[in-house]
């Protein structure tokens, strides 16, 4: 089949196309941009429709495929960029004025904290908090795996106890809001 008889073929199914697009898009619009975006595809792709075959359907098919991939696409980009309407106080809180001299601080107690906790607290500790099970950290380490859970659970107090001041000053922060 020639390419402008094919074209003539699709072209008639037009309406059709648009109004199950306008199903999917519910704007006018966009309907006829997936209309013109899927007579396009079909146009390109004339040679992978068989003769005798069911044009209509063929359509619907590429016009439904082209509309899921253009929502996943968007969804995606969703996700990639927040959009945000206006810019309120609590948001300038956070982000004028700090700056990564309080998080350096606070990266620095931390590191020296976990640096300070006796091995055998803080070896399980840190393959714990790396993601590993207990069952998992006592067969590397060859101990029963009631000990991993108190040497992990050990582990934490230290760390709550060297970490307090970052405590008392979440607690500040929360009652003064």
């Amino acid at each position: 089949m020639k390419k402008a008889d094919f074209a003539k073929l699709i072209i008639a199914q037009g309406l059709s196309l648009k109004k199950y697009a306008t199903h999917f898009t519910k704007i006018t619009e966009d309907a006829n941009d997936l209309v013109q975006e899927t007579l396009l595809k079909a146009i390109t792709c004339c040679d992978k429709f068989e003769a005798g075959n069911n044009i209509k359907g063929w359509l619907f098919t590429i016009l439904k495929n082209t509309y899921i991939n253009n929502y996943k696409k968007q969804v995606k980009k969703n996700k990639q960029v927040t959009q945000c309407d206006g810019v309120t106080s609590s948001h300038l809180m956070y982000s004028a004025s700090r700056n990564g001299g309080e998080s350096k601080f606070i990266l620095d107690d931390l590191n020296r904290a976990l640096t300070n906790l006796p091995v055998e607290y803080g070896f399980p500790f840190s393959l714990f908090f790396e993601g590993y099970k207990y069952q998992e950290i006592a067969d590397q380490l060859v101990l029963p795996i009631g000990t991993v859970k108190t040497r992990i659970f050990v582990a934490r107090q230290l760390l709550k106890k060297n970490l307090k001041p970052y405590d008392d000053q979440a607690r500040n922060r929360s009652i003064l809001s």
